[in-house]
């Protein structure tokens, strides 16, 4: 991963590179960019695949200063203009779609696609904000300690080798997203009521076995934009399909990109 400087602030990202439509994709909290190695393997040189790390995570830095989502939103947009991207598909996986949304609302014009896995519009639901807090303050306090983690692992990843591999990368980590994203998580807010003012073709994608979002929140988007296509299922897939599902993955957003799904 690189550096950049973006929106005022250094960013993380990684770059395919090429001649390629744009695809920029966000991860989901806990993670980091390199979770869409596999997408950027499958779909370069066709495309060219960026990926970013959100404050906190991975290699850009928490500076301490409280945030939302919607600034968040900022950093994908100034990300998109230090690489001279005018336009791009966009999209991630949980916080990333919370982003990506955003970015949507706050720049249409720029947002040529979106795709969304296992995501929302919704608030924090109040029961998970309470267990999800719980959950950090362990984390904070104890560290990465392995009955936290593997938990943890086991709801993000599902039952996946790759979630002994993200474990290890967590206790290896030199710092965790417990500061200032924590309150971005759990106090974001409904963007819900805005969803018809995005009205760019957007792919909705769900693990079958995802216990974080439920599926009505997904139902939720379908209903909400006007260009979603069917809520698509991974079976088997957990919370992060394009980590465990690649080639799945892969398959649905060739054939989105392609126009075979509205």
């Amino acid at each position: 991963m690189a550096i950049l400087r973006a929106n005022g602030r250094d960013l993380s990202y990684s770059d395919s590179g090429g001649d390629g439509p744009a695809i920029v994709l966000a991860h989901g909290y806990f993670l980091d960019g390199t979770m869409f190695q596999g997408q950027a393997d499958g779909l370069a040189p066709g495309h060219r695949v960026v990926t970013w790390d959100a404050r906190g995570h991975g290699g850009t830095p928490d500076d301490g200063v409280p945030f939302t989502y919607w600034d968040s939103a900022r950093d994908l947009l100034g990300l998109m203009d230090a690489l001279d991207i005018a336009t791009a598909t966009v999209g991630g996986v949980s916080q990333g779609g919370f982003i990506s949304l955003r970015a949507a609302l706050l720049a249409p014009e720029r947002i040529d696609r979106l795709v969304l896995f296992d995501t929302e519009s919704h608030p924090c639901d109040p029961g998970d904000k309470v267990a999800y807090q719980g959950l950090f303050d362990a984390l904070a306090a104890n560290g990465p300690v392995e009955e936290l983690v593997t938990g943890l692992a086991a709801q993000l990843i599902g039952d996946h080798p790759a979630a002994a591999d993200w474990v290890r990368k967590w206790q290896a980590a030199p710092h965790l997203p417990l500061g200032t994203p924590v309150a971005c998580l759990l106090e974001r807010d409904d963007v819900t009521g805005q969803l018809a003012e995005i009205t760019c073709p957007a792919l909705l994608v769900r693990g079958s076995e995802d216990r974080s979002i439920p599926a009505e929140r997904m139902r939720a988007l379908r209903e909400g934009l006007p260009g979603a296509t069917d809520v698509q299922i991974v079976e088997g897939a957990a919370h992060s399909p394009p980590i465990t599902h690649p080639k799945e993955v892969n398959d649905l957003l060739a054939r989105f990109l392609a126009g075979e799904l509205t």
